[in-house]
């Protein structure tokens, strides 16, 4: 049982970190995203693996409403994490190497941190209305 808990904590301290992080960056319009992003793809990688690892312990072989709902949540966090990637981590590479300027690396940050934040709160609602799905 302690190795449950373990892995459910990390997947929880993970996506909540990820999530916040993006809502506070979208929020603050990409401002602060350059320290960030390497935070917020440990805190993705971690909170996808620990909720892969919570998948096999509690929902192996099965596959009803509960499952589809968890797995579309999965779905979100997964397409959350490639957003983050292509249209955070993207602008901020090119804005180092000055192929991008400030301003609109900005504005491409900013609007894939509102992307993953909203793919990102779909996926906690999944995660909090998959226990009550009827059978």
């Amino acid at each position: 049982m302690p190795l449950v808990l373990i892995v459910l904590g990390l997947h929880i301290l993970a996506a909540l970190f990820w999530l916040l992080s993006s809502f506070i960056l979208a929020r603050a319009s990409g401002a602060g995203s350059q320290k960030m992003f390497r935070w917020q793809m440990a805190a993705a990688t971690l909170a996808i693996f620990t909720g892969g690892g919570l998948w096999s312990m509690f929902h192996r072989g099965l596959f009803g409403p509960a499952e589809m709902i968890l797995a579309g949540g999965a779905l979100c966090a997964i397409a959350a994490a490639g957003v983050q990637g292509a249209m955070v981590g993207g602008p901020i590479r090119r804005l180092k190497s000055g192929a991008l300027g400030q301003e609109e690396a900005l504005r491409r940050i900013t609007l894939g941190q509102r992307i993953s934040a909203g793919l990102l709160a779909v996926a906690l609602i999944t995660m909090v209305a998959a226990p009550h799905a009827l059978p």
